[in-house]
């Protein structure tokens, strides 16, 4: 007889791992604090509760990352999207559900299943010792006890609890007739930065367009969450002085132009990523609204077309560094008996956290029938989520992502025949990619899974 799994959240990743263990005959404890110990997020007691947004994205699975996800997770035969889609809303091409018709979906069709418990206590700290495989599912308001149990497990620089997240640019949308590549002083490799110039004029307009830019408030139970000096809002800076950017990350010493004369003041880019198609804005995390810094951000010369795999942001989170501490089938390298699913992994978003807790299911699903199961190719996006999150990230900078074509290996850029493929139509590229690739691994999987 398989031994139980237990699993620790009520989340969608939480859900979904309990889901896709108990689908194939594994018996599963499903451990949920609420309503014991309640959250400054949550509103109700259920499980897979939607606390932000009634919206999973679009649903475009030929354009979008987010689209393409949702379908591969319906052919993996996942609890959300098989509950989200019986519970959709209009939402024109974005997949939006009713939330609490959501909620009581997903509940009633975990506890149906004969191989799942649902307990309603608070896992305080790590484990037993006698839970020989446990998900960690616990979220981005993951309790205190527990939280701290998992920092000193990892280390207390593998853990953080505010979130102060940089935008993150498409490399291949900057400008380099602008832009060029240079370490202070030619340091390291000598080409690290991306460097972006501005001239008095237009970084003085830079920092007044900060000031005056729109910001996101915070939650009322982030309020007393402080900033921490070393990663302050770009606008915070600022505010301490017009200069404070220039004599801060944006300092132009060291550093020369070979497009243009010596600029009073500079931006800089650093890798995000391992494959290099992704670029962090360096010492730019940002309470502004998303609008507010798609519009002056790009007025930097040489993002002017900038695309962006994410925008900045400052809230409460819970995440481990999963590059430095997790294994590629998501355990935890101190502790392999512990496997971590959802945002504490350090992806974003409800679908994200939804792919993460479906692999974490499986791979402790095939552990407990004596098989491997193997990843999905990292061209699929069930492969480049998991790639992100357990060493495609990068360790020094890692920061929570959202499912982006950028987290992919390159596409070609010539179509069968030869034909350059640029835009919308490279996305479509990334998107048939994926589908040739995804069957065989669902194919490898089931028969790990003893389907």
């Amino acid at each position: 007889m398989n031994r139980t799994v237990h699993v620790i959240g009520g989340g969608l990743a939480g859900c979904e791992a309990a889901w896709q263990l108990a689908r194939v005959g594994i018996p599963v404890v499903l451990h949920e604090m609420r309503p014991h110990r309640t959250t400054p997020a949550h509103q109700s007691n259920g499980l897979a509760e939607l606390v932000c947004s009634n919206s999973l994205r679009s649903d475009d699975a030929d354009y979008n990352a987010v689209g393409l996800l949702h379908e591969e997770l319906r052919r993996a035969d996942s609890l959300i999207l098989r509950c989200a889609d019986a519970c959709k809303v209009p939402a024109g091409g974005a997949l939006a559900v009713d939330r609490d018709g959501f909620s009581a979906m997903v509940e009633r069709e975990l506890a149906a299943l004969p191989h799942v418990t649902i307990l309603r206590e608070e896992v305080a700290g790590l484990p037993p010792e006698d839970w020989d495989s446990v998900i960690v599912a616990s979220g981005p308001l993951t309790s205190p006890p527990l939280a701290e149990a998992i920092r000193t497990l990892t280390g207390e620089q593998s853990l953080s609890f505010f979130d102060a997240i940089a935008p993150i640019i498409h490399k291949d949308s900057i400008d380099f007739s602008k832009a060029w590549f240079q370490s202070r002083y030619d340091k390291g490799e000598g080409s690290d930065y991306i460097n972006c110039p501005l001239s008095r004029d237009e970084y003085y307009a830079f920092i007044d367009a900060l000031l005056a830019g729109e910001k996101m408030p915070f939650h009322e139970w982030e309020k007393d969450v402080p900033y921490f000096e070393g990663c302050l809002p770009v606008e915070v800076m600022a505010e301490r002085g017009r200069d404070t950017l220039a004599y801060g990350p944006g300092k132009p010493v060291g550093l020369t132009n070979p497009n243009g004369p010596k600029p009073f003041a500079v931006i800089q880019l650093r890798q995000d990523n391992a494959l290099g198609t992704l670029y962090n804005m360096v010492g730019f995390q940002t309470k502004l609204r998303h609008g507010e810094q798609v519009r002056i951000f790009r007025t930097i010369p040489g993002l002017e077309n900038a695309e962006f795999a994410r925008l900045g942001g400052v809230h409460r989170n819970t995440f481990v560094n999963g590059p430095r501490v997790l294994n590629r089938d998501l355990s935890l390298k101190a502790q392999p008996r512990l496997r971590l699913a959802g945002q504490i992994t350090g992806c974003e978003g409800y679908v994200e956290s939804t792919s993460i807790g479906l692999l974490a299911g499986r791979f402790a699903a095939a552990e407990r029938l004596g098989n491997a199961l193997p990843t999905p190719p990292a061209i699929t996006a069930l492969g480049a989520m998991l790639d992100h999150v357990t060493g495609g990230g990068m360790v020094d900078t890692y920061q929570p992502m959202n499912i982006n074509f950028g987290l992919f290996p390159p596409a070609p850029e010539r179509d069968e025949r030869g034909k350059r493929v640029k835009g919308r139509d490279r996305k479509k590229l990334y998107a048939d990619r994926a589908r040739a690739a995804l069957p065989q691994w669902l194919e490898d999987a089931d028969k790990a899974l003893g389907k």
